[in-house]
């Protein structure tokens, strides 16, 4: 049985396929083809000679939806609302993150007040109808819809939480009156009480809904004529998968479908080498990501802000707990009107690409930095199927930056190159910091898992800024989200609200309500599984009463008010420094977890294909690492011929197919079991 996986990202698309019959992971790397997101996922397949007639199981990453939301090129889409809660998504939520800036706006709705339309229909907030939605009043709004030619329509009423017969008819009515429209509606997504969030889910659904339909039937296609007969799946950002029929029904639930892979191989990775605390680190080419492992596990977050917290937009849904910032490969180095380096957000992409990719760019990227002082051999990037143009390199960052800031010559390249890096691994350091410090957690005791193209590139100098002793570079970095996705299995979440005091009389009930939650959540995963193993994990929702935010709390069969309250007060007081055991608790939502396992690799298959080798071939290359004056002598090797137990000294490089691995003067590295580098800093005399 051959299983494929792939992710498509900013710059590249990664393969990773495992085939059970000779126990192997073939990988490559493609260029991610703008125009057609689905040229770059076959040229991988093709790169790597696979017969896709023998696949039975293709699972795929896409940044199509989140690439959508924030570039708002998604359809034409129109909401329909119950009558006077028309600005819902424009009144949002009373609080203001930036309250001493009088410029502070928020991003636009996603869609306009001129598109948004009323039904005279009403639910109580303990869900009994008030008002039915009449025949007519539908029949006007289909009207209205038509004759604004949207391609998409959002349906969300208040209360539907409680009640979702009205938003269900309506749909289903417009849907028939709409031939060719997508109709999508909100209690489908959500069964929460948060009015603005769950308007906000909906409008993002119907959203990016046609594009995501054309997308996967074109991906579709194009597998079937290959001859792969097999299943199609999707990566949900929930960290599991989610069959075609159900990513077709909520889109949106692909927000952060690409970044997921890496966090579930950083997870499972740290738990097989009994790794508890970890920092899943993954720099590619446009992004750089991260999130937190405990004991083997990554955090879902019920809420992620599509642009970010201060001026983007909610969506409402099982979302793992990542920080994402524009720093990566292709991010691009500028000059402000007064002459001050910045580098990133905007990033060079796959096209043009990087000035020495040799495809027209001609603005200075991180990736032409790390070549410009010798941290990438231009001759062996890509396993050398792809040349480098150092010479492009050097003169992008000698003309846009080193230049007008008076740094001339090759000294000058070199000082400028080194000053692009520092500011990109402080944009990446403060993201772990948001994951880590922010939350109460000390970076110190954590291990940082580097991935992504250039995560071995830069993971010591960022672990040495925030003093993370040990820096974990997994077997393929380069295609580790693709890996990732091998491993990873079907997850269905599901969250209800559930508003009762903490009392053992509250949490009885919350017994019956998870029992009818995991009764629907096995149904789904058995239809999709058959006899494979299910699992279920619960959560209550907890806060002290008169309070926002909750705290996501484990929900044991066999809790009871005093153990639920003693671990709600262990979690808040980790998250923010203090507890009081005096004001009274409430639970505001229950979520039930349901995990079905899918047929996967072994580690050991994982391991990197090598030829290692007793006395591995040994070079050396003139580099520039931080902190020093001068270009020194680093070792060069090649990660195929390093066998586990294999262990040196910095300054080395460590070359292979996706990436390269930077170990700094003084630090030590070893191959351990799984085939991983495990570097150990020095971290004497560090402030």
């Amino acid at each position: 049985m051959l299983i494929v996986a792939t992710d498509t990202g900013g710059t590249f698309t990664d393969l990773a396929a495992y085939d059970d019959a000779s126990g192997t992971v073939v990988y490559t790397k493609s260029l991610t083809t703008y125009d057609n997101f689905v040229e770059g996922v076959m040229n991988c397949a093709n790169k790597a000679d696979l017969d896709l007639s023998n696949a039975e199981i293709f699972k795929h990453g896409t940044t199509l939806v989140i690439n959508a939301l924030i570039q708002r090129n998604g359809a034409k889409t129109a909401l329909v609302m119950t009558k006077g809660f028309r600005d819902v998504l424009e009144i949002g939520r009373g609080n203001r993150p930036e309250p001493f800036n009088i410029h502070y706006r928020r991003d636009a709705p996603l869609v306009p007040r001129e598109l948004r339309f009323e039904i005279d229909e009403r639910v109580s907030g303990k869900g009994q109808p008030i008002k039915v939605p009449s025949e007519q009043e539908i029949l006007e709004v289909a009207k209205q819809l038509k004759a604004a030619e949207v391609q998409s329509v959002g349906v969300s009423f208040l209360h539907a939480f409680q009640l979702s017969d009205h938003e269900r008819a309506v749909a289903a009515q417009l849907q028939k009156l709409l031939p060719g429209v997508t109709v999508t509606y909100g209690s489908a997504l959500s069964n929460e009480w948060y009015e603005f969030e769950r308007t906000a889910t909906v409008a993002a659904n119907a959203y990016v809904g046609p594009q995501v339909a054309g997308y996967l039937k074109r991906l579709e296609a194009r597998l079937q004529d290959d001859t792969f007969e097999g299943r199609l799946f999707m990566m949900g950002s929930n960290g599991g998968v989610l069959n075609v029929e159900e990513a077709l029904r909520a889109p949106i639930a692909l927000v952060e479908s690409g970044p997921v892979g890496g966090c579930i191989g950083a997870a499972a990775y740290a738990q097989a080498l009994g790794i508890s605390c970890g920092i899943a680190f993954d720099m590619g080419g446009t992004t750089a990501k991260c999130a937190v492992v405990q004991d083997g596990q990554f955090d879902v977050k019920s809420l992620y802000h599509v642009g970010g917290y201060d001026r983007g937009f909610p969506i409402r849904g099982a979302v793992i707990d990542i920080v994402e910032v524009g720093a990566g490969g292709g991010s691009i180095a500028y000059l402000d009107a007064q002459l001050g380096l910045h580098v990133g957000p905007r990033s060079a992409g796959s096209t043009p690409g990087p000035a020495a990719y040799g495809r027209g760019g001609t603005e200075p990227t991180i990736t032409d930095a790390n070549l410009a002082l010798g941290r990438i051999d231009a001759s062996s990037f890509l396993g050398g199927s792809m040349t480098l143009d150092l010479a492009a390199a050097r003169q992008a960052i000698g003309e846009k930056v080193a230049d007008p800031l008076g740094f001339h010559g090759d000294q000058g390249i070199d000082s400028m190159a080194d000053g692009m890096i520092t500011i990109a691994t402080v944009t990446m350091a403060n993201a772990i910091k948001r994951i880590t410090v922010e939350r109460g957690l000390d970076p110190r005791d954590y291990t940082l898992f580097a991935f992504g193209g250039g995560g071995p590139l830069h993971a010591v100098q960022i672990a040495r800024q925030l003093m993370i002793p040990t820096v974990i570079i997994p077997p393929e970095p380069g295609n580790f989200s693709a890996l990732g996705m091998l491993l990873a299995d079907f997850r269905v979440d599901s969250s209800v609200t559930f508003v009762r005091p903490l009392t053992d009389v509250s949490i009885g009930e919350a017994e019956s309500v998870s029992t009818k939650m995991r009764e629907g959540i096995g149904a789904t995963l058995k239809s999709q599984i058959g006899k494979g193993e299910i699992r279920f994990k619960r959560f209550a929702e907890i806060r002290y009463r008169g309070q926002v935010h909750t705290i996501r709390t484990p929900l044991e069969v066999g809790a009871n008010a005093g153990g639920m309250r003693a671990a709600f007060e262990s979690l808040y007081k980790a998250r923010y420094g203090h507890a009081d055991s005096k004001s009274p608790v409430e639970i505001v939502g229950l979520t039930m977890v349901g995990l079905g396992q899918m047929d996967k690799p072994t580690f050991e298959s994982l391991a990197p294909n090598r030829n290692a080798i007793a006395k591995p071939q040994l070079s050396g290359r003139e580099a520039f690492f931080p902190g020093a004056s001068t270009r020194i002598v680093a070792s060069v090797f090649k990660r195929s011929q390093l066998a586990s137990g294999f262990i040196a000294k910095g300054p080395a490089l460590i070359e292979e197919y996706g990436s390269t691995t930077v170990v700094g003067p003084g630090d030590k590295f070893s191959i351990g079991k799984l085939g991983e580098i495990r570097i150990e800093l020095d971290l004497k005399g560090e402030a």
